[in-house]
């Protein structure tokens, strides 16, 4: 598949890919809850959150690992590690390509942490949230 294309899925697979209810609907099970604080863990490391930010914005939607070097202050190796702790937690894929390894986000494992961290309008009244905890709107 070439790296422009995306592949069409069917509703009921997008679905599927978000199995996660918002905690404030039902609690979860202990499966889902090891599954998802593996891609939290990975996530709470600055240079793997700069990284899968630099992979998301990059031009089309994908990274060689030579362009991930450069804005950090750490070894190649380091970067390579934390590439793999993002990989191992679902959260990027990557396929070699010659002697450069290419990553990309993996849109369902976005969806699913947001699904999951996603309060319905109606679960939180405007007034229970403190002003100073609501960034200012900038005109």
């Amino acid at each position: 598949m070439s790296k422009w294309e995306l592949p069409l899925v069917e509703r009921g697979e997008a679905e599927a890919a978000v199995c996660c209810s918002p905690m404030v609907r039902e609690p979860l099970d202990e499966d889902s809850a090891v599954d998802l604080a593996k891609m939290f863990k990975a996530l709470s490391d600055p240079v793997r959150l700069r990284l899968l930010s630099l992979i998301a914005s990059h031009e089309g939607g994908e990274a060689c690992v030579c362009d991930l070097t450069g804005p950090f202050d750490v070894s190649q190796p380091t970067i390579s590690h934390h590439l793999k702790v993002l990989r191992d937690a679902g959260l990027v894929g990557s396929e070699r390509r010659g002697t450069w390894v290419y990553y990309w986000v993996l849109p369902a494992a976005l969806a699913r942490l947001s699904s999951l961290l996603r309060t319905p309008a109606d679960a939180v009244p405007a007034d229970a949230v403190p002003a100073d905890a609501v960034p200012a709107e900038t005109p």
